[in-house]
């Protein structure tokens, strides 16, 4: 065994963080730790992850010879104009529905990006991407490779925006895997692992040959968290932006 020990502040940072209307973003994210997403659209950037696995599934599906990446990561200021800029030409109720006020949105994480089908005129705000042909594939695909649609239909009361089919958050494996099986939103995935206190229990997924155990970890307040864990187990920790983090172990193969 050994000792782990997470700064207080990391419970702010990582790929599953919670970012919505109750949750702001706390981190910031240095643009040293971006990349563009498309060497033709070097504007739209990512989390340099989050980049290169959305790299690899568009070279998997093709996607860019007919995908357009329409807004990646955001910074503060870039969130803010976004948002008042729709409140005078949308109106309130749509702005408060599709744009997330400043240091409530997911862009500003490097996590998240708006996807469009390839056109001479794309919507900003609300572009198209249908659920058919090479929209579809994606979706179909994203999972393996670390993505989820952020904002399905039928879950505006829990996710606080309308159904976006063009916004794709990373959240990373095996948790897109885990979350797509029941359809969780980020909001119920986060609420359903504290049900998998770390040291009493934990949640027990396989993809293919490997056993992955997940678990909740409470921050402890006011200073670093402190715990013991197996050291021949590789294991990844992010917080989840609100009180404490997700510890991911990989588990022998079988």
């Amino acid at each position: 065994m050994k000792t782990l020990v997470i700064p207080e502040k990391s419970v702010h940072a990582g790929s599953l963080i919670l970012v919505n209307r109750q949750y702001p973003y706390h981190a910031g994210i240095a643009e040293c730790f971006l990349a563009p997403v498309n060497a033709d659209v070097n504007q739209v950037l990512l989390e340099r992850r989050a980049s290169v696995l959305l790299s690899k599934l568009m070279n998997d599906i093709d996607g860019w010879a007919r995908i357009s990446a329409v807004s990646g990561w955001r910074s503060r200021r870039e969130q803010q104009e976004i948002y008042e800029q729709s409140l005078r030409e949308n109106r309130a109720p749509f702005t408060e529905r599709f744009v997330a006020r400043p240091d409530h949105s997911e862009h500003e994480t490097g996590l998240a990006i708006d996807l469009g089908i390839k056109k001479t005129d794309i919507d900003f705000i609300c572009p198209d991407f249908p659920y058919s042909g090479i929209c579809q594939t994606f979706r179909e695909k994203a999972v393996a490779y670390g993505f989820i649609e952020r904002y399905p239909k039928g879950k505006e009361s829990v996710t606080g925006i309308g159904q976006e089919p063009w916004h794709f958050r990373y959240v990373g494996a095996p948790h897109a895997a885990i979350m797509a099986d029941p359809g969780f939103t980020l909001e119920e995935y986060h609420a359903f692992l504290k049900q998998y206190p770390y040291g009493k229990k934990c949640f027990e997924y396989r993809i293919g040959q490997q056993n992955i155990a997940v678990s909740y970890v409470k921050a402890t307040a006011g200073t670093d968290t402190k715990l013991e864990i197996d050291a021949d187990i590789p294991y990844s920790v992010s917080g989840n932006n609100a009180d404490g983090f997700i510890l991911t172990g990989w588990l022998s193969r079988q």
